[in-house]
């Protein structure tokens, strides 16, 4: 038997452009009742040019990478409930 999932991360990017700042949010939504949030900055330096897609590109990075942790902490966590046993997964 073959099963079949769809899971669905929404990424939300929101711009400073008085701090310079660009902060993304990436929300992993599955099938059961795991929610997790990623989230990421990225800061302009004074002296960079005013690209607002390197600034996305950045945050959006960093939450992305951030929910790949946050979603290595559930495994981990889930099997820990399971094993009773201490777990450390690397990613």
């Amino acid at each position: 038997m073959i099963a079949s999932k769809r899971w669905s991360v929404e990424i939300h990017i929101d711009e400073n452009d008085a701090e310079r700042t660009t902060h993304a949010e990436a929300r992993l939504h599955t099938n059961d009742d795991t929610h997790l949030i990623g989230r990421g900055t990225a800061r302009r330096n004074p002296k960079d040019s005013d690209i607002a897609e390197i600034g996305d590109e950045l945050a959006v990075a960093r939450a992305l990478s951030d929910l790949a942790h946050e979603l290595i902490q559930a495994a981990a966590s889930d099997i820990e409930q399971i094993t009773h046993e201490h777990v450390r997964l690397h990613s």
